[in-house]
Formats: structure tokens, C-alpha cells, sequence
């Protein structure tokens, strides 16, 4: 994003830009004006990463911060749409941030090429609107989620497997450690590459959480905090569970 935008209007090029934004009744200039001043941090640029990252780029949410620590194998580009095969063994953050660029000259991409820990957690998510989490373990997921229930920060995870999916909005009560409880605090648990998944899947679970991201910035409908909606891809169908706040939650039982 040029040091020169203003982020209380929108240039010429932006009118252009997002036009089919600037048309919709429920979004409108007053809505493009908030997604230009929006600031999100995305927590993995993998299969989830690849379909959130070029939806809110293209939206022109105005600051991006990403985090990876990853770099690109080959078996990365059935879902990981960011990447290419020349990009094989380099490291993802800095390609997703030039893909970002290319994309929308609008958007500051801030991109770090590093592990999420107890460190520097506050530092990487601190100052931000929104958060959303696409990694996939439990460790990571679960301080990302402490650290946006402490900062009264609004968190969206998302997660694919297989042929199921699930996305879920979190603030403050219940939140993310609510739902999955304290059994997963180590990395061991399931992945894409024990697992598999398909790779149409984590661009639509990503896709969607973007919209999630794109409704609540702009005020569309209810937030639906709270609520786990999960997809079965056999039979193509969503069902949404609600969530109930755990009174013994260490993360969010005393806020």
C-alpha cells in the first residue's frame, strides 16, 4: 500500500478495483472504507493460507500480516495455490507476500518467515482487527487462541481434513480452547500428510473464512460467534454446532 492512500477514500483506481464491492447494498463505500483500514494477521500460508490470503488481498483489506515458518515441497502444490514448481524449497512467506503484491498494489503485506511461539506471539498478533488461524496442530492453534481471548481479539480458525472441514468464529466467550479443550497442547495429532486431504476442500474452508472475515468488517448479518460449522464433503452438506463457554476454561473463564 502506497504511503500516500488515504485511508478515509478511495482512489480512482480503487472505485475500479472493487467495483462489484462498491455496488452491493450491503457492503458500499462505506464498507470498502473499512476493509481498506482493516488489519488482519493469517497464521499459515498452507492449503487454508492459499484460499483466505488472494480473497482478502482482492478485497483490499489494507494491512495483512502472515506468518509461516514453512517452505514449499512439492507435495504442497495440489492445494497451495500461492506457489509454483519453480518455487520448490523456498521459503513460503516471502513468496505468498510477492504473490500479494503482484495482486493488489493497495494492500502492505508484513510477512514472517517464522514459528509462532510463546515469545513472540503477542508481538506477531498484537495491533490487529482480526486473526485467522489456519495451521495445522493443536499447540500452535491453542496460543494463537489464549493470545487473542487476552488481547479481546476476534479469531477465526479454520481446518481441513480428508473431505471434512470446519470454520468457526471465536470472541471472547466461548472461545477456541472451549471447543477443543486442554488434551491437545503438544504437536501430536493428525495431519494432511498422515491423513490426506482433498485439494479443493482447503480452498473453499479458506475461501469461506475470508468471507467470515469480510462480514464482520463490513457488519453483514450476525457474527455468528460461537458457532462450529463443519462440512462433509461426501455428501456436500454444512451443519452448524453450537458452542457452549467451558466455566473452567483457562484461557477465557475468568475475562
Amino acid at each position: 500500500m502506497s504511503l500516500f492512500d488515504d485511508p478515509d477514500r478511495l482512489s480512482d483506481d480503487e472505485l475500479d478495483r472493487y467495483a462489484r464491492h462498491i455496488v452491493l447494498p450491503t457492503v458500499g463505500g462505506v464498507g470498502q472504507k473499512r476493509l481498506k483500514k482493516a488489519r488482519i494477521a493469517v497464521i499459515g500460508a498452507g492449503g487454508i493460507g492459499s484460499g483466505v490470503l488472494p480473497a482478502l488481498v482482492g478485497a483490499g483489506i489494507g494491512r495483512i500480516t502472515l506468518v509461516d515458518d514453512d517452505a514449499v515441497s512439492l507435495s504442497n502444490l495440489q492445494r497451495q495455490w500461492l506457489f509454483t514448481t519453480a518455487d520448490v524449497g523456498a521459503g513460503k512467506a516471502p513468496l505468498a507476500r510477492r504473490f500479494a503484491e503482484a495482486r493488489n498494489p493497495h494492500v502492505h503485506i508484513d510477512a514472517h518467515g517464522v514459528k509462532v511461539t510463546v515469545d513472540n506471539v503477542r508481538d506477531l498478533l498484537g495491533d490487529h482487527d482480526l486473526v485467522i488461524d489456519g495451521t495445522d496442530n493443536f499447540a500452535t492453534r491453542l496460543l494463537v487462541s489464549d493470545t487473542c481471548v487476552a488481547l479481546g481479539m476476534p479469531l477465526i480458525s479454520a481446518a481441513a481434513q480428508q473431505l471434512q472441514g470446519q470454520l468457526g468464529l471465536w470472541r471472547g466467550q466461548p472461545c477456541y480452547r472451549c471447543f477443543v479443550g486442554d488434551a491437545f497442547d503438544t504437536q501430536d495429532c493428525d495431519t494432511c500428510a498422515e491423513t490426506g486431504v482433498v485439494g479443493a476442500l482447503t480452498g473453499m474452508i479458506g475461501n469461506m473464512a475470508a468471507l467470515m472475515a469480510i462480514r464482520l468488517i463490513c457488519q453483514i448479518g450476525d457474527e455468528g460467534a460461537g458457532h462450529l460449522h463443519l462440512y462433509e464433503g461426501t455428501t456436500n452438506a454444512w451443519r452448524q454446532i453450537n458452542i457452549p463457554a467451558d466455566p473452567s476454561c483457562k484461557a477465557c473463564a475468568l475475562k
